[in-house]
């Protein structure tokens, strides 16, 4: 963010100010001294002696206000973090009473970037005054020999005078180009970290030659899947899995065993490390990302919802979809009662993160904008976790009509999610170590019996059979 609004200020006024300024003055420079030569050659070259020192000054300055300028804008860029992490979790803080510790943090980095502010100032200001110092130097020994070649009757008052009035005009302009100079170098040290950030190559683009991914028709399949974050932390090992058509396979698994990782490269958001990923037979590194991407819908356990009304939301796959399948995937995912009930409606403006609704309507409108955008593939990740009971009941309605008849992949920790899932893979450690229907795991006694045991036991009856739109739907009756 400090790139693109601190950073590129910086750029745009080193721009306009030196188209504005630099011609101007160098036009300005080089007629005055020519005229200055002209007048009188003997008192050119000795205002001219100085010129090797100012200039050789002007550069060292500029390298120092580059450097000074670029601890600037770092220091900028991390007051932009502190400000932006303490507003965006203010109720964290408030919960947790560190409005004190928030403020001390912020004075921190803010302090920081006065003192770096001021080293530039510091440094921005010497040109000025050197600049004069060093005109005066010129300026007395022109007088002095002037004068004396008027008195001699080598020069006339005319000539000295008329040199004179050329070379005061001249300093004007030389110290309007050193000023330039340090607009200039803060200009080139934001110019880095601006150019830096769009240099950049995503790490996950499409390769030369890449093609369309066609609609789905067959299957899913990771085939020897492996993927590290770091080098040698191995978070994923040798997964083989096959997802048919219309297939709804749930993900179980104890904290860290992989499940979100796994679901996240499937629209490669990561690239994995080895092994590959086929839908159809087609190695999805071969596809464009935008063809991949376009066929998968994502509903995850944090809503994001944009600052903006319910109807661009909703639409935000599809944004020249019409009102009337806007309002019936609402319907679908069962948020029409309450955006109907909203003071605008559909062009209701819902706040940051949707902070105007209730976790369930935010989660419904994310089931609303996966509707709409009909993928074949879904991914659902903790997607009821966070809500309570009445809640998380109305949002698994919805997720019924969304999860019809389209391959679907779900982490879950709740009964309800995967116990009508038709198959459940169970990962530990990165590895697939069990997988089969919810009653046969059970019988089995492995890892999925003990989580269980654990995490499911307490809800068997609690939870209502959802997921009843799946082809093959478990009764709670089996689950016992």
């Amino acid at each position: 963010m400090s790139r693109l609004t601190y950073d590129v200020n910086l750029l745009q006024d080193a721009m306009t100010r030196v188209v504005t300024s630099f011609f101007k003055d160098s036009f300005t420079v080089l007629g005055l001294s020519a005229v200055i030569f002209y007048r009188e050659w003997r008192l050119a070259l000795l205002a001219m002696a100085v010129f090797p020192l100012a200039v050789a000054l002007i550069l060292w300055l500029g390298k120092r206000t580059r450097l000074v300028s670029h601890d600037t804008q770092v220091f900028n860029a991390r007051l932009y973090t502190v400000l932006q992490e303490s507003l965006a979790g203010q109720r964290i803080v408030k919960a947790f009473a560190r409005e004190d510790y928030e403020e001390r943090r912020f004075w921190g980095a803010n302090w920081d970037y006065f003192r770096t502010r001021m080293r530039l100032n510091a440094v921005r200001e010497l040109s000025p005054p050197t600049m004069e110092f060093l005109g005066s130097l010129g300026m007395a020994g022109i007088i002095f020999y002037g004068g004396y070649a008027v008195i001699r009757g080598t020069s006339t008052p005319g000539t000295f005078f008329s040199f004179l009035a050329a070379l005061l005009m001249l300093y004007q302009p030389i110290k309007s180009l050193s000023a330039v100079q340090n607009i200039v170098q803060e200009g080139l040290a934001a110019a880095t970290r601006v150019f830096g950030l769009m240099d950049r190559a995503p790490e996950i683009q499409d390769r030369p030659g890449a093609a369309a991914l066609p609609p789905l028709q067959g299957e899913i399949v990771f085939r020897g899947v492996s993927f590290a974050y770091d080098q040698g932390r191995q978070v994923l090992r040798d997964i083989d899995l096959t997802v048919g058509r219309g297939e709804i396979v749930a993900l179980v698994g104890p904290s860290g065993a992989g499940k979100s990782t796994l679901l996240n490269l499937l629209p490669r958001f990561y690239e994995v490390t080895g092994g590959a990923i086929l839908i159809d037979g087609r190695d999805l590194r071969e596809v464009t990302l935008s063809s991949l991407r376009a066929q998968i819908g994502v509903v995850t356990q944090q809503t994001i919802l944009f600052n903006d009304t319910v109807r661009y939301n909703v639409a935000y796959g599809s944004l020249s979809a019409p009102t009337e399948e806007i309002l019936a995937a609402l319907k679908s995912a069962h948020a029409y009662d309450f955006v109907a009930s909203l003071p605008q409606g559909l062009d209701t403006v819902i706040g940051e993160q949707g902070v105007r609704l209730s976790g369930g309507e935010r989660q419904r409108l994310a089931i609303a904008r996966a509707l709409l955008k009909d993928p074949p593939i879904l991914i659902l990740d903790e997607a009821t976790s966070s809500l309570d009971s009445e809640a998380e009941r109305e949002v698994q309605q919805a997720l019924d009509r969304l999860i019809a008849g389209r391959t679907t992949l779900v982490i879950a920790h709740r009964l309800s999610t995967v116990r009508n899932a038709q198959r459940i893979v169970v990962l530990e450690e990165g590895r697939v170590v069990e997988s089969g229907r919810h009653a046969d795991l059970l019988a089995a006694g492995g890892l999925y019996r003990r989580l269980y045991e654990m995490q499911f036991a307490r809800e068997e009856d609690k939870e209502p059979a959802l997921f009843v739109g799946s082809a093959h739907p478990t009764r709670r009756g089996s689950a016992k």
